[in-house]
């Protein structure tokens, strides 16, 4: 009975979805929506995420628009994105706010690389604990008589493709984050 690597998939899946969502909150110099998911807001007695309170869209390459359904949550949506410290820049209006994503130097550049490779390295890391998990759990079965000491072998060279294949998902994630960031 060939062993069963379903759960390692989906953790490999849960790893790059994971490394998806931290880059979203890499700014690039280009505005992206997907910056503002990490803010919270103090409205109504309780912390809220700005895409509760507000719809954001593309203004143009370097602003974002945020419309508050409520206008009175205007100076607030406004002190949580200056209070977050995500480097950009916000003004109010009578519709609403503009963010405005600031022109990356080349040492800012840098340092967002060197971010996106550290976060890159805490995926990698999170796949070789899982890894490591399904493996002892295949010698454990072997040493338990549940499945034949070949067959241990062929999992380990199936757990070894699935392994290489999430890291290599996780290298193109990583180079095309790296392309905008250096673009």
């Amino acid at each position: 009975m060939p062993y069963n690597f379903s759960k390692l998939k989906e953790e490999l899946k849960k790893v790059e979805e994971w490394l998806g969502r931290e880059y979203a909150g890499l700014h690039t110099g280009r505005a992206m929506p997907a910056i503002l998911d990490g803010v919270t807001v103090e409205s109504y007695g309780q912390m809220l995420p700005v895409k509760n309170l507000a719809s954001v869209s593309v203004e143009d390459p370097k602003t974002l628009r945020v419309t508050p359904w409520d206008k009175s949550q205007i100076k607030a949506i406004e002190k949580a994105i200056t209070v977050a410290n995500l480097g950009l820049s916000v003004t109010a209006d009578e519709q609403g706010l503009r963010v405005i994503f600031p022109q990356l130097t080349t040492e800012r550049r840098t340092q967002m690389v060197k971010l996106a490779k550290d976060k890159l390295e805490d995926a990698r890391i999170k796949i070789r604990g899982a890894r490591e998990a399904v493996w002892n759990e295949v010698q454990k079965n072997e040493r338990e008589g549940k499945i034949p000491e070949d067959e241990k072998f062929r999992a380990k060279d199936e757990l070894q493709k699935i392994v290489d294949g999430g890291n290599k998902k996780l290298e193109e994630i990583f180079n095309k984050k790296e392309h905008e960031i250096m673009n």
